[in-house]
Parts: structure tokens; sequence; C-alpha cells
């Protein structure tokens, strides 16, 4: 084995509220010192010389990932206007191809039934992702919006990672690109109605979406200002309601929302405010006709912690009444709005759940629960273009059931089962179970974890286990399958997720026990739902890995840092572990907006010292520590590839252990890793395999 990189030592002195810290790797940070570079490119080199003895099984894992999925297949179309809409995947490509086939009888609600790899009638191809990433290292795709008459695509790419996106625009029509080009975007792209124009925005110094513009097509003109947000706490993002009547622009801090409206059919209007921003009170509003009448259907929080529902004539928008009133038992999520229903989706007992009220002449009827027969499940509203029609899309699925496609029909409470992800190779669910147990966390609290293992999984404590977690901004890590995760259970893998205080599954109570000056509970929590898991006979702790990315990351720091003993291996991708510097630091990116999450610590000598007392970069402490894998990616905007590096310089001067301490850079991905389902699948494997050969061998 090759001899660790050891990270030079240049300290600085952070000073704050009169304490100071010694830093001796921050000078890091700076991506075009060409010792940063040399110090990553050292990293990689050892990282791969380091598992090397891992490349048969890494190639045995990928070639598992390829042979149970499905290469060359179609989605389940979805109807707008006078089109059925859908994505190819072909065997070999990286990159989705999309496409439109003509709608026949225009009564005829049921989707086409598609093969891959025959001709469809009619068939347009209106953008193939793998001609856009041609000549490119990273590719992502972010808008994708056709306009009303379905004649013009305006879509938006970025071939950097640093999500930072050009629009262009194409006719359908005769396949032209037309010469309007919109550079550093932050990605989407919104029509008004008749197409004279398209609204975006764009990102500050900070990387946060601060301004909307307005483009007139095929116009020379400066595009149009149309608002800029100067509170740095908030950032903005334009859209349009579902009905296509109106034009949205939202504004929202972490804890406080604005929204303006402007018909779509008059562009170059003023936007009005709804409800004038309050600080504390957060809403969203969709658009609905109620007995003749516009309404906006506000989801908010004012007086209701786990949100209300009501409806208001957009003529007077004081005119208030309540359709589903706050619980402390439900938490209301989202409201999609057709002409004759609301699909409402709501979380309750840590499971997410879809709701359909009728709407007629006389209002809005009761509320009727989608029921999913299953104990753990994931449920979500699907792709939906047609304000009016007679059947929702809706998606479910669960750790053993693959990700399903319904139709839902309003008139008889019907589901029509469209489409269920393939899974080749002989996938039995029978062979496998999923459980819910409750740990409980140092406070009395019963935090919930979802397992899923095979049937014949012994409960002796000798499987191996990882478990995940993530546990910031009421995110919800709901049990769904995962093709690549067989590869871990037919292996005697035990799978659980440890549904911590910081996430959402629970309620908005759940969220404000994980944040700000209660954010050690999000750690306590994971560490008691790892040793529920030892003391359930799961597993043992020497065959325990634990896994986070990003805000998840940042647990997986604090627990490295708290519970060594609890785990035989952490896996942190682009971790955010360096967070007390970032959140000090007002001119990085996307700061200013989470001190709403965590506190600010520039200020607050309260909060500093609570944040201090858990960054995992300042307590990494002179003891033993699992095996730790870091990675991370050169170009990511949101959590910087900074923090992974100066952890694992500190762990490694630090530890007095043995156990291998990893950093693996990715040099041309963002925050989701690299692009590409091939690419990510190899790269799954290559992460699987470390996690297995920890699990086993530590």
């Amino acid at each position: 084995m090759t001899v660790p990189p050891i990270a030079e030592r240049r300290p600085i002195v952070r000073s704050h509220h009169g304490d100071e810290f010694v830093d001796d790797y921050e000078w890091m940070r700076d991506k075009e010192d060409p010792a940063t570079l040399a110090y990553l490119e050292a990293e990689n080199v050892h990282t791969d010389a380091a598992t090397a003895h891992l490349e048969p099984l890494r190639r045995q894992i990928f070639d598992e990932i390829k042979a149970r999925t499905l290469e060359t297949d179609l989605s389940v179309p979805v109807r707008r206007g006078a089109w059925w809409y859908y994505a190819r995947t072909v065997e070999g490509q990286q990159y989705a191809i999309r496409c439109r086939c003509p709608i026949g009888d225009p009564d005829d609600w049921d989707p086409p039934a598609l093969e891959a790899g025959t001709e469809i009638a009619g068939e347009e191809i209106l953008l193939d992702s793998n001609v856009e990433a041609e000549g490119h290292e990273f590719f992502s795709l972010g808008a994708f919006s056709i306009n009303d008459d379905e004649t013009l695509l305006a879509w938006s790419v970025d071939t950097q990672g640093d999500e930072r996106y050009t629009i262009r625009v194409k006719d359908l029509r005769t396949g032209e690109v037309l010469p309007d080009e919109i550079p550093a975007t932050s990605g989407g792209a919104t029509w008004s109605a008749g197409a004279t124009h398209l609204f975006y925005t764009t990102v500050d110094g900070a990387w946060r979406p601060h301004r909307v513009w307005r483009h007139t097509l095929g116009s020379s003109d400066a595009d149009v200002l149309v608002l800029e947000e100067t509170d740095e706490s908030y950032f903005v993002g334009v859209g349009r309601t579902q009905s296509d009547k109106y034009l949205v622009i939202g504004l929202s801090s972490k804890v406080t929302s604005e929204v303006r409206v402007l018909a779509a059919d008059d562009p170059e209007g003023e936007f009005q405010v709804v409800l004038p921003r309050k600080d504390g009170v957060e809403y969203a509003l969709e658009h609905a006709v109620i007995g003749g009448v516009d309404h906006f259907v506000v989801l908010h929080n004012e007086g209701a912690l786990n949100f209300e529902l009501m409806v208001v004539p957009v003529d007077d928008v004081t005119d208030r009444r309540v359709v589903i009133a706050g619980s402390d038992t439900t938490r209301l999520e989202d409201v999609d709005v057709f002409a004759s229903q609301l699909v409402v989706s709501y979380r309750r007992d840590a499971l997410s759940r879809i709701g359909i009220m009728p709407i007629d002449d006389a209002g809005i009827g009761e509320l009727r629960e989608i029921e999913f027969d299953e104990e753990l499940f994931t449920s979500g509203v699907g792709a939906n273009a047609e304000w009016d029609q007679p059947l929702i899309r809706v998606g479910v699925g669960s750790f053993i059931t693959p990700a399903s496609i319904y139709d839902y029909v309003v008139a008889t409470g019907e589901l029509i089962l469209r489409k269920q992800a393939p899974v080749l190779g002989g996938y039995d669910p029978e062979q496998y179970e999923q459980h819910r147990s409750w740990a409980i966390a140092d406070d009395g609290v019963r935090v919930p974890v979802s397992i899923v293992c095979r049937k014949d999984t012994p409960r002796d404590g000798s499987a191996p286990c990882l478990i995940y977690g993530y546990g910031s901004y009421e995110a919800s890590m709901d049990p769904g399958f995962s093709v690549m995760r067989l590869s871990l259970l037919d292996r005697g893998f035990v799978f659980a997720i440890a549904h911590v205080r910081g996430g959402g599954e629970l309620g908005r109570h759940w969220y404000d026990d994980g944040k700000m000056l209660r954010k050690r509970n999000t750690f306590t929590d994971f560490i008691a739902s790892a040793r529920h898991l030892v003391t359930e006979g799961w597993t043992s702790p020497d065959r325990l890995v634990a896994e986070g990315g990003s805000a998840g990351g940042l647990l997986m720091g604090a627990i490295a840092n708290l519970a060594p003993d609890a785990f035989a291996g952490v896996i942190a991708s682009v971790p955010f572990v360096d967070n007390l510097t970032t959140i000090l630091d007002p001119s990085l990116p996307l700061t200013v907006i989470e001190w709403d999450e965590w506190g600010n610590p520039l200020d607050d000598p309260e909060v500093y010292a609570y944040m201090k007392s858990y960054a995992p970069y300042e307590n990494v402490g002179a003891h033993d520590y699992p095996a730790i894998l870091a990675v991370t990616s050169l170009h990511d905007t949101r959590v910087m590839f900074v923090e992974p590096a100066k952890w694992v310089a500190r762990l490694r001067a630090t530890s007095t252990g043995n156990a291998p301490i990893l950093l693996k850079t990715e040099m041309h991905a963002g925050h989701g890793g690299v692009s590409g389902r091939y690419a990510s699948w190899k790269e799954r494997a290559w992460e699987l395999a470390w996690i297995i050969d920890v699990a086993r061998t530590t």
C-alpha cells in the first residue's frame, strides 16, 4: 500500500467572539494554487492504490447493476395538447432521448403502449442529450420547456458541473435552433402565453438565484431585469401555475416567503404581490376556478406549524376559507391543482401520502386518500401536463417494490398500473422483507428506522449493514427501491435509513428539533439508531458502515467524532464537514441563506460556541477512527471540495488508529457527482465495493 499524502501545514488563526482556532489547511481553498491541485491528485493516486484490490469486485458489481437494468427502455407517455411525450434510453448511451408522438383519439386517455426497439408512428425526437453531451466530460440538462402551442422548445445545459446553464431555443416544426442563446442562467426557462417571451433567473457571486429576467424571443435587445432580490437570505424562482393562466415569481428564505403573479398573456406587465412577506410565514400557491370564480389555493404555515390549505378569491385575498386545517399529526407538503380536483401531498406517520379533493360548482369536496398496501412505501404525484384531465398520474414504490407508475381514475378511485420499473435477472420481491423499527434517542424520543434485507438474513449480529442518514432542511429520506442496493442485500447486507431529527419525516416539529441550537439531536439520533440495530441483532459495530452526503456528510463527520466505536466505516459524499468556517464567511456561496438553518455564528456568540462544539473539522480528536472515505467534486458550488480535503488532512494528522482514511475527488463533476448513467453506475459500484470490503474485513 502506498504511503498517504501528508498535507503541508500553513497555519492561520481564525478569531471570533474571543475564541481562536488554528487552521492548518485553509490554504487548500484556492483551487488555482498548483499545490492544491497537486494535493488532490496525490490523494486520488493514493486512494486508487489503496483500493486497487477491489477492482474485480467493482467490475462484478457494475456488471450486476447493468444486468439488472433494461438499458433500452421508454418512460410512460405523458399527454399534453396534441402529443404524447416520453423519454427513451438506448443500450450503450449515457443519457435519455426526449421524444413525442401524436395523439390518436382525443377522447382516449390511455397512454400508448410503446415498445423499445420498435418504430413508433409519427415519433419526433425533441432533444437527444447524448448529442448535446458530445465532447464534454460532464453534462446536465436543466430546463426542458415546451411552449403552449407545442412548436418551440427551450432547454438549458451545464457542461462544467457548476450549475450555470445556457438556454437555447429550437423550432420544433423545422428542427432549427434559433439564434436566441442565454448564458450563465440558473437553469429554468418559463414561456409566456403566446411564446413571445422567456423568463429565467441568474445567480449572484454567492450562487444565489437573485434576479428574474425577461427575454424577448428573436430580439437582439438586452434582456429586461424584471426583479432583483437584494436580501441575501432570499432566493428567487419563476414558473407558471398548472392552469397556465399566471406567471409566478417565488421569493423565499429558509423561513419566509412571498409570491408575485402576472397574467401569462401580459408578459410585459407588472408582477403583483399576493400576500406580503411576513417573518416566519411560508406560503406557496396555485390557481383554481371554483364556482366559476378565479381563486388562489394557498398552502401556508401562519398559525399552523404543519401547514394549512386555504382558498382566496384572486380579487380579494383577504377573504380566506380553510380547506384543510393544520394538524399535529399530518404535515401538508404540496398541492397540485386541476380543473376538477385538488391533489394534496402530505406526510403522516413518517410516510408520504396522496389525497384527492373534487372541485365543482358547489366548491371543494372531502379528501379521499389513495391507499397503498405496504408497511413502508414512498408515494408522489407524477407528471400531469393537462389542466383538465380525468386521470391523475402518481408513482409509488418501496424498499422491495420497484417504482410503479399508476393512473388514478378520479371518477371511480381505480388505480391503473401503467408500468413498473423492470428488474432483470429474476428479481423476486418475496425473497426480501422491510420493517419499521423505532430507536430510543438520548432524550427518550422515538426515532423511526426503516430496514430492508433478504428474508434469510440472520438476526444474530453477524450480518453486515449499511445505515444511511441525512437530517437537515426538512428533507425526508423515504424508503424507495434501488437496483444498485440489491448488490448489497444479495451479499447478506441489511440496509437501514435512520429518520433523524432535522429531516421532515414526522412533520415540522421534527425538523425544528434538529436545526439551529438543537442540531446535536440529529447526531445523537443517528448514533442511537445505529446502536438500536446492534441491540436488535441486525448487525454488530464491526460490521456496520454509515453513509451520508452533503448535509448528511456533516452528520457523518459528527458521528465519527462522537461515536467512532459504533462503526466499522464511514462514507461521506460531498460532505459539509467544515461548516463553521463556511457559515462564518458571508462571501462564500449560499452562506447567508444558510443562517436560517444553522444560526449566524458571525454575530451570535452562542451560535458560534454551539456550532464549534459539533463541527466535524474542529472536533477531530486524538483517538481511533473507523475507516473513512470522503468523496467530493472539484466544481461543487454547494459544498466546496476544500471541506473534505481539509477534514481528511486533519484526520490523518490527528487520528491514533490505523484504519484507512481516503479522499476521492472527481475532477470533472459538481455537487451531484459524475454525469451519465453508466458513469454513475461505475461510481456507485466503486463505493459499494469499499463498503463491502470494510464491513467484512474490519
